[in-house]
C-alpha cells in the first residue's frame, strides 16, 4: 500500500525526527553538531521556514519546524543530504547516515506548541544525560532562558504565550518545563493521533487540515504524473518538450516541471532530463527563476496551483 502524502500548507508546524541508520550515531564530535547548526541556518535562509525548538541527541534529532511556501520534504531532504555528505567526508566513509524516511507529525500549534517545545527540550533529561535541561548544550532550551543566543532559532512565538515581557516570559517558560521534568515518554508527539498518524490534533483540526487544498507534493508522485499534468494544463504534447530552446512557451513548461520535481522531494532532475532532453544544470537554473516568477505572476501562480491540485487528486486516489 502506498504511503499517504505529507500534509502541507503554509504555516504548518511539524515535529520532525531524524534517526541514525540502524540506531547508529550521527554526531561524533562538537564540530559535527556545529556543522548541523550551520546547515539548519542555511536551510532557513533558503527555504524561509522557522525552527521553534530542537534537540540534537547522539543517535537522532528532534525539530519543531514551521514551514512557509516550501514543503517539508525539500527542507529535510536537503538538510539530511548535506549533513550526510559532511559526515562521509569527515570520516572517510560512504553510504546512508539516516534511517529511511524521516518521521514528521503535523501538530496543531495552538494546542500543542508549548507542550511539544517542552517535550523536545526535555529529551536529554528523559535519557538520563543531564538532570536539568539547561545543562545540555545541544538544544534550544538555553536560548529560551536567555543563556545563549542562537540566531536561527525562533523563540518569540512560544515566549509570547507566557508574557509580553521577556524576563517574565522566560521565568514562566522555565517553570512550565520544570513541571514535566520527571515526566516520561509521551507517545503522541511521535505517533500522531489514532485517527491519522500524520497529524496531532483534535477532530476539528483534522477536518480543517485534511479538508483544505494541499500545497505540497507527496512521496508517491511519479514523473509521468508531473509530465502529464503539466502538459495538460499548458495544452502541450509531451513530444514537444525536447523542442527548440528558443520556444519560450516550451521552456516555461520545462521550468514548471523542474520546479515540481524539486518540490516532490522524491524525484530527481536527472530523471526529468532524460524525458525533456535538457541537462540538469539548465533545468535547475530554470526552476530557480520560476520560483521567483511564481511570487509575482498571478497567471503562472494559477497554472501551478491547478497542477498541484491535479497531482494531489491523483495521490489521494492512490492512498
Amino acid at each position: 500500500m502506498a504511503r499517504k502524502p505529507r500534509v502541507h500548507f503554509p504555516g504548518a508546524l511539524y515535529h520532525v525526527m531524524l534517526r541514525g541508520n540502524g540506531g547508529q550515531e550521527i554526531f561524533f564530535s562538537p564540530e559535527d553538531r556545529f556543522r548541523f547548526f550551520l546547515l539548519v541556518q542555511e536551510g532557513i535562509e533558503r527555504y524561509r521556514h522557522k525552527v521553534h525548538a530542537f534537540c540534537l541527541m547522539t543517535t537522532h534529532v528532534h525539530l519543531a519546524i514551521e514551514v512557509g511556501n516550501i514543503g517539508l520534504p525539500r527542507i529535510i531532504q536537503n538538510l539530511a543530504f548535506r549533513y550526510t555528505r559532511w559526515i562521509n567526508w569527515r570520516r572517510g566513509r560512504a553510504g546512508h547516515l539516516f534511517q529511511g524516511r524521516y518521521k514528521a507529525v503535523l501538530v496543531d500549534a495552538d494546542a500543542y506548541l508549548l507542550a511539544l517545545t517542552r517535550y523536545i527540550h526535555l529529551n536529554p533529561v528523559r535519557s538520563g544525560i543531564v538532570e536539568f535541561p539547561e545543562n545540555y548544550p545541544w538544544s534550544g532550551h538555553r536560548s529560551y532562558l536567555g543563556l545563549e543566543d542562537i540566531p536561527w532559532l525562533t523563540t518569540e512565538w512560544v515566549l509570547s504565550m507566557f508574557s509580553q515581557k521577556a524576563r517574565s516570559a522566560r521565568r514562566a517558560y522555565r517553570e512550565f518545563v520544570e513541571q514535566e521534568r520527571d515526566g516520561g515518554y509521551q507517545r503522541e508527539y511521535g505517533k500522531g493521533s489514532g485517527v491519522d498518524s500524520r497529524i496531532l490534533g483534535d477532530t476539528i483540526f483534522l477536518d480543517k487540515v485534511l479538508g483544505q487544498k494541499q500545497e505540497g507534493l507527496g512521496r508517491s508522485v511519479a514523473m509521468e504524473e508531473i509530465v502529464s499534468c503539466v502538459c495538460k494544463e499548458f495544452s502541450l504534447r509531451e513530444e514537444e518538450l525536447s523542442g527548440s530552446g528558443k520556444d519560450r512557451r516550451v521552456s516555461r513548461v520545462r521550468a514548471v516541471m523542474a520546479w515540481l520535481v524539486q518540490q516532490s522531494g522524491c524525484l530527481t532532475l536527472s530523471e526529468l532530463s532524460k524525458r525533456v532532453g535538457r541537462d540538469c544544470s539548465t533545468l535547475s537554473t530554470a526552476a530557480k527563476l520560476l520560483e521567483k516568477e511564481i511570487q509575482t505572476d498571478a497567471e503562472l501562480n494559477r497554472y501551478v496551483n491547478n497542477i498541484r491540485k491535479s497531482l494531489l487528486e491523483i495521490q489521494i486516489s492512490k492512498a
